[in-house]
Formats: C-alpha cells, sequence, structure tokens
C-alpha cells in the first residue's frame, strides 16, 4: 500500500516560536474565504454501543486503491485513530482531521483508552476518562468514539467495528514490551500515517504548567480555592499573598512612572511647541520692527513727506508772473465844492491810474 501523499493529508505544520497569525507557520497555506454559515455538526459523535451495525453483511476490507477511488455512500471507508487524548488541543485535532481527509468517503471511528489502561502502560492523566470521551466528542471530524480502546488492536476488534485502515502518526509507538504497537497493522497494509504537529502536546502543556507552578498557584489562590484544593502548604500560602502583594505594589510604582513618563513627554511637546511659536513670533516682530524703523522703514519715509509739508507750509511757492494780479480800487478822490475840475493828482495817483486804465484795456483786448 502506498501511503497517502501530504496534500491529501491536508497536514499543516506549526513552529514552536508561533510565527505567523494565530499561531500558523510559513508552510501554512492560507486557505481561501469562504461564505458565512455553519460547516459544523449540531450534535457530539455517538458511541460505538449506541450505534447499531448490521452484522448480516459479510465484513470485506476494501483497498487502498478503492479507498481512494471513492465508494459508494452506503459504503463509507471506515477509518481508525486511538489514543490518550488527555488535555485536548489542537495538535489532537489536526490528527484526527487528517484521518477524517483520507479519503473522498471517510467513516471515522476513534478509540479512547480508560484510565485504568493509560495509568499502567503511559501514566497519570490531567483529565479523567469521562472528560476524555466528552472533549473526542465533540470534535467535528469524528463520527463515532469508542469508549475503553484496547491498548493493542487485535484482528476481533478490528472485525468488531468493520475497521478498513488505521490512522496514526509513522513514528514508532513503543509500548507494552514492544518496539512498535502498530507493526502488524502496517503488515497487514492497513496503516494509514498523519503527520504530528509539532510544538504542541499534551505532554508540553504539562511542562508548562510545572515550570510555572507558582504562577499558576497564585492565580487560583486568587480565584478563590483553597490551599487544600491546591494541595499547598501553610507557608507557601502565606508566602504567595505576601508575593501577590508585591507584586501589586510594583505594577503600581510600574504605572506611576509610565503616567510620570507620559506627563514629562507631554510637558516636552508642549515646551517645543511654545519654543516654536516664540520664534515666529520673535521672527515676525524683528521684521515688523525694520519694515517700520529700518533704513528703507516706513518711518522714514513718512518723516520725509512731513518734512516737505512743513516746508511748504513755512514758505510757500510764489505764483507764477502770467497769473492775473488783482489791485485795490483807487480810493474816491477829493473834489473841491463848487468846482468842476478834479484837483490835481499826484503823480502815484496818476501812474495807478495809467496802470489801471492798462490793465482795463487789456482785459477788454483778451475778452
Amino acid at each position: 500500500m502506498e501511503p497517502p501523499s501530504s496534500s491529501r493529508l491536508n497536514s499543516r505544520k506549526r513552529r514552536k516560536d508561533g510565527s505567523g497569525p494565530n499561531g500558523a507557520a510559513e508552510l501554512d497555506r492560507i486557505p481561501p474565504k469562504m461564505s458565512r454559515r455553519s460547516f459544523g455538526l449540531r450534535e457530539p459523535a455517538p458511541f460505538s454501543d449506541e450505534v447499531e451495525i448490521d452484522y448480516s453483511k459479510p465484513y470485506i476490507r476494501v483497498t487502498y486503491e478503492e479507498a481512494m477511488r471513492g465508494t459508494p455512500l452506503d459504503r463509507p471507508v471506515r477509518v481508525y485513530a486511538d489514543g490518550i487524548f488527555d488535555l485536548f488541543h489542537s495538535g489532537h485535532a489536526r490528527a484526527l482531521m487528517q484521518a477524517k481527509n483520507l479519503f473522498p468517503n471517510t467513516y471515522l471511528i476513534v478509540g479512547v483508552c480508560s484510565d485504568e489502561l493509560t495509568h499502567n502502560f503511559k501514566g497519570f492523566t490531567v483529565m479523567n476518562e469521562n472528560e476524555r470521551y466528552d472533549a473526542v466528542q465533540h470534535c467535528r471530524y469524528v463520527d463515532e468514539v469508542v469508549r475503553n480502546a484496547p491498548w493493542t488492536l487485535t484482528p476481533e476488534f478490528l472485525a468488531e467495528h468493520r475497521i478498513d485502515f488505521v490512522a496514526h502518526d509513522d513514528i514508532p509507538y513503543s509500548s507494552a514490551g514492544s518496539d512498535d504497537v502498530y507493526k502488524h497493522i502496517k503488515e497487514a497494509g492497513m496503516f494509514a500515517p498523519t503527520q504530528r504537529t509539532e510544538g504542541i502536546s499534551t505532554s508540553d502543556i504539562i511542562t508548562r504548567i510545572v515550570r510555572d507552578y507558582d504562577v499558576y498557584a497564585r492565580r487560583n489562590l486568587q480565584r478563590g480555592y483553597t490551599a487544600k484544593e491546591l494541595n499547598v502548604s501553610f507557608i507557601n500560602e502565606k508566602k504567595y499573598h505576601l508575593q501577590e502583594r508585591v507584586d501589586k505594589v510594583k505594577k503600581r510604582v510600574k504605572d506611576v512612572e509610565e503616567k510620570s513618563k507620559e506627563f514629562v513627554q507631554k510637558v516636552e511637546e508642549k515646551s517645543i511647541d511654545l519654543i516654536q511659536k516664540w520664534e515666529e513670533k520673535s521672527r515676525e516682530f524683528i521684521g515688523n520692527f525694520l519694515e517700520m524703523f529700518g533704513p528703507e522703514g516706513a518711518l522714514k519715509h513718512m518723516l520725509k513727506e512731513g518734512k516737505g509739508r512743513m516746508l511748504q507750509a513755512i514758505s510757500p511757492k510764489q505764483s507764477p508772473s502770467s497769473s492775473p494780479s488783482h489791485d485795490r480800487s483807487p480810493s474816491p478822490s477829493f473834489r473841491w465844492p463848487f468846482s468842476t475840475k478834479t484837483p490835481p493828482s499826484s503823480p502815484a495817483n496818476r501812474s495807478r491810474k495809467e496802470s489801471a486804465v492798462t490793465y482795463n484795456i487789456s482785459e477788454d483786448e483778451e475778452d
């Protein structure tokens, strides 16, 4: 049997550093946008003992080629995937997604081992078996859940659930005195490999909790859990409370420092604005001053104009010679009584009369 290609598995790798949106790595393909509608199921997957199987039909496995071509709707390819599924996370969901997408028409059966079997062969779990059953039931890729699944798959179990292929990652899984519990499945040509999601596993999550135990213990104490429930001693409980108070004081001091930094920054920005405005105003004042009192300023022109007006007022310009002169009319002459002759005029009066006559004659000529 040829292993399915990576494109058919629709696998996606994740880096430990979680680069990219939502921790997706650069190798992840960005899915196209879809219309808003519901793709998930409305009910959890049923348990195997709740599903009726028609045993009247013979159990005949399909080959890999037949499964890849596509089987009839009433005969889906029955794929089985098992595990502990403790602290169900995205790595578990991605593995089941790959198993669901192995073939065009796939019916996915998931087996979950019980607490007794897991504690004997692997170790203590964080979630009990009922919690783990319920978590797997609510995964959208699962069609059926097998409770108390066997640690090693027997031919009887495969025939009972009419399994065509077993999906699991290709890394040898050594347990129960065997180098690989899926060795006989691979030899029978029933193994369909999937890929693990790097950077996420139940062991990694437990390691984080153990590493940051004090942080999580203090967190749960704040949320109302008692020291007895957390298995914390009296001294550690007081220590955690003291640390919490110290952290609150540190946080307050840090907040004050940040606020003071913001205040200083605002003051600096305002001072810079004030300096810039002062420079602009000073340049404007100097420009106006030079425009008014400079060597070619408005004040100099005003003084020149005022000086000219004063000189004109003090010594007005003489009228032109061509302008007519208006002399006073001669005073009436004294006449001697009982005399028809006018008295002899003086030479000055005579000259005046002559000039008047001349002026009158000139005016008549001009008219």
